[in-house]
């Protein structure tokens, strides 16, 4: 007689089990079964941290509740939406992020089987106006560099601080992360590792001479700190990004720059505007910037109505005509 190895379950009885736990979770449970995949995908902890205070800017709209699975609706999702724009009055680009934040978790509760409803697919990010990304002058840049006191430490760290972002195009997370030993004056170039930089991916930009040539005083001025961060407060700490863009502000004021935010991100975008303008090409600007798709470089590239005149001027067709 065969011997039974394994037990015979009555139809439907595992699914009943199966389903009575899911009908058990809350939104809570379900966020911290999310955050838990997320963080075996390796993401930097600036994006996690993002995670949870998109989250909370939700739980505090639905007054700290935690509902379970049968109260997880579409309608909170759209009332959200709505309390952002209409009560809050954030912009859609700021409604956006915290949108899109809440749309990959509840599709991850979607897929996971949490919920049975698609909701993700019913509440989208709003629509926006193109932006114009704001760029500095070369007047506004050199009244700039003019506010900053370079006779103290400080202001030459941040003088060379301000070369580099207009030079390398990093971001401020890449900045304040270089270490000493990855940066090769002989070379002429700067390697920014993979665990801080914004796409976890490695990548090497390039150093002009005068950049080189001020980072050369600088690391000689910074040997004693022997610390292997690059940029140093005046006690020889890693410097952090609020205190890059506080500084930033502050010079901004003082060289009478009020009609535009004076950030570390608009150093970005015009390094990248000035690259194209004196010549360089948008494929090797999309490896400096370490862009994935070209159509982010296309908008980091944006030129004002002055600068498209002055491009105009030099190349028009009627040139090739009359011998400019």
């Amino acid at each position: 007689m065969q011997q039974k190895t394994i037990r015979k379950f009555k139809r439907g009885q595992t699914n009943r089990t199966v389903k009575r736990v899911i009908e058990d979770l809350t939104l809570d449970d379900m966020y911290e079964k999310f955050i838990l995949v997320k963080q075996t995908e390796a993401l930097a902890p600036r994006t996690i941290a993002d995670y949870h205070t998109n989250y909370r800017f939700f739980k505090v709209y639905i007054n700290e509740m935690n509902p379970t699975v049968e109260e997880i609706t579409l309608d909170l999702f759209r009332g959200f939406i709505g309390h952002m724009l209409n009560e809050k009055g954030l912009s859609p680009v700021t409604a956006n992020v915290r949108i899109r934040t809440m749309r990959a978790f509840i599709r991850f509760c979607y897929l996971e089987g949490y919920i049975e409803t698609p909701i993700h697919e019913h509440f989208k990010p709003v629509k926006t106006t193109e932006d114009t990304l704001e760029s500095f002058t070369p007047t506004e840049i050199k009244s700039l560099l003019s506010s900053i006191d370079d006779e103290l430490y400080t202001g030459f760290r941040d003088k060379v601080i301000v070369l580099v972002l207009l030079d390398t195009m990093v971001r401020v997370s890449e900045l304040i992360a270089i270490k000493r030993e990855n940066v090769d004056l002989k070379g002429g170039f700067i390697k920014l590792e993979a665990a801080f930089t914004k796409t976890r991916k490695s990548r090497t930009v390039p150093l002009s001479s005068k950049t080189i040539k001020l980072l050369n005083e600088y690391v000689k001025e910074t040997d004693d700190f022997e610390d292997e961060f690059l940029f140093l407060t005046y006690d020889g700490q890693p410097i952090t990004a609020a205190t890059v863009r506080w500084n930033l502000t502050q010079y901004g004021k003082a060289a009478g720059i009020t009609n535009k935010r004076v950030s570390p991100h608009t150093f970005r975008h015009t390094g990248a505007l000035f690259y194209i303008m004196n010549g360089g090409d948008p494929f090797s600007l999309q490896k400096i910037l370490g862009h994935s798709h070209m159509n982010m470089v296309r908008k980091y590239i944006q030129m004002s109505d002055t600068d498209v005149r002055r491009q105009h001027n030099s190349f028009s067709p009627l040139n090739s005509i009359f011998n400019k």
